[in-house]
């Protein structure tokens, strides 16, 4: 069933070895770091009970009336994804900023494992049933799901075994309970999650077959053995009123080491398989690709609302110009909504009966989206003009003596007074130029994956056979032309 959002926090055992700017963590719903984004994953299951909301957050299941979150939910029709899209706005919306691991962006990596249960089958029976028992209980137990993928790494030029074995997580040794695994995987969101999908990353897995590194599993983030080292959060610098976003909506990431972690069998999906591993790694973003880019588009959206108020406050928006700037901004976002719109629209049934955007438009649309990110923030800090940077925090705003004078230079007239001006020049600030800005941007780098493993996912996806016809038939070539086919 749907849980509640005080439910979610008490399924967070307080037993968890959390470590954040030096000191151990005693309660991670409570601590000025994390209290934010936990506040707002429980926000994401009280919205599922609540009048407004319920429908566009939950199901109710055809067979036993229970309902469920629409997030979790495998996508069997178009209109199962168009809800999913209405889940994520709803949940943006009430964040009032961009939240990326919430659950429902990771939890379709799995749903990409259950497309390759023919491969499972043939490694081992146990690994398919495990995957769609997995992929069950997401739906009937209402998890904070996310994904662990990358290593350490340590010195890529050298097989894992040729330095500290450990920098990349394998399996030490089986059980007849389990394996145990030892290692760490960076995750966004790991010290305050349910349970985590760990599996390899793109790297060298030995050069073996039956590789100690080529694993992938389930593993319940309350499992004994598991420390949390997280980087130091935003939420705390400086005033909530000078950087809103900051302190409302960032995510903290986290280096979890498995310290001799045991995996029970049934939580196991593969085990010493590279071909798994390949698998994976190619269909790995099949589904969760999407909701992913659709972050990137709710970011457009709040460039543009930044961008365009700050014009108009200051009476540039007729500008030519300011018009064109604006246009490249609306011209980015309608780019990647309709590469959004037409990978639904255009939709295959996946080897595993799941209803599966079209491949080379989403893939095609997350490199859009992921590499003009850069030019489209500096396009909108260019709009909002050097005020972001300069302005004086609210604390001076507020100061008796200090207030008269930025009254005086901030107001413009009645419909722009200097608390409005000083409120939206702090939501650019934060959004655009600020640690947390930076943060964000390079953040698409971990979170969306490598460009070069994106270019990948659109090399596998493109048909290619439809351009090398038409040139065929256009240049008169012979059908013995060939060339060397595709990996």
């Amino acid at each position: 069933m749907i849980r509640t959002g005080q439910q979610y926090k008490e399924s967070l055992s307080p037993d968890r070895q959390i470590w954040i700017d030096g000191e151990r963590v005693k309660d991670v719903t409570a601590h000025p770091q994390f209290a934010p984004i936990v506040g707002i994953r429980a926000r994401i299951h009280d919205l599922a009970h609540e009048a407004a909301t319920q429908d566009v957050m939950s199901y109710a299941d055809p067979a036993t009336g229970e309902r469920h979150s629409v997030a979790c939910k495998p996508p069997l029709t178009q209109r199962d994804w168009h809800d999913k899209r209405a889940a994520v706005d709803t949940v943006l919306d009430e964040a009032r900023g961009v939240v990326t691991r919430v659950g429902d962006e990771t939890v379709g990596e799995m749903w990409s494992l259950l497309d390759g249960q023919r491969v499972l089958d043939e490694l081992d029976p146990r690994f398919s049933a495990n995957i769609r028992r997995h992929v069950a209980r997401s739906v009937t137990d209402d998890l904070f799901h996310v994904s662990a993928d990358t290593d350490p790494k340590g010195d890529r030029s050298k097989r894992p075994q040729d330095q500290d074995p450990d920098l990349l997580l394998r399996v030490v040794r089986e059980t007849d309970s389990g394996i145990v695994v030892r290692g760490a995987k960076y995750e966004t969101a790991a010290a305050y999650a349910n349970q985590a999908f760990v599996k390899p990353a793109v790297a060298d897995w030995g050069g073996t077959e039956l590789s100690e590194y080529a694993a992938g599993f389930i593993v319940d983030m309350n499992t004994r053995g598991l420390k949390f080292l997280c980087r130091t959060g935003f939420a705390g610098r400086g005033k909530a009123e000078d950087y809103p976003l900051s302190h409302r909506v960032d995510e903290i990431d986290t280096l979890v080491v498995f310290d001799d972690v045991e995996i029970p069998w049934e939580d196991v999906l593969f085990h010493r398989h590279t071909e798994a591993a390949a698998l994976l790694r190619t269909t790995l973003h099949r589904y969760s690709a999407l909701p992913f880019t659709h972050r990137t588009l709710r970011l457009a959206d709040l460039m543009i609302g930044a961008a365009l108020w700050n014009v108009r406050q200051t009476g540039l928006e007729r500008r030519p110009a300011v018009r064109e700037k604006l246009a490249q901004l609306a011209c980015y976002r309608e780019s990647v909504n309709a590469h959004l719109t037409a990978a639904i629209a255009m939709g295959t049934t996946s080897p595993g009966g799941l209803f599966m955007p079209d491949q080379s438009l989403l893939h095609t649309g997350r490199v859009l989206a992921c590499s003009q990110l850069p030019q489209m923030t500096h396009l909108a800090r260019e709009l909002c003009g050097g005020q972001i940077c300069v302005t004086p925090d609210s604390a001076s705003f507020a100061d008796p003596e200090a207030g008269r004078w930025l009254e005086k230079f901030y107001s413009i007239d009645e419909n722009w007074v200097a608390d409005d001006r000083r409120k939206l020049l702090a939501f650019a600030r934060d959004l655009l130029n600020s640690d947390y800005a930076g943060h964000r941007l390079t953040f698409q780098l971990f979170a969306q994956g490598p460009p070069f493993a994106q270019l990948a996912a659109v090399y596998h996806a493109f048909d290619w056979s439809g351009p090398l016809d038409l040139v065929r038939d256009a240049a008169g070539l012979s059908d013995r032309v060939r060339g060397p086919e595709r990996d």
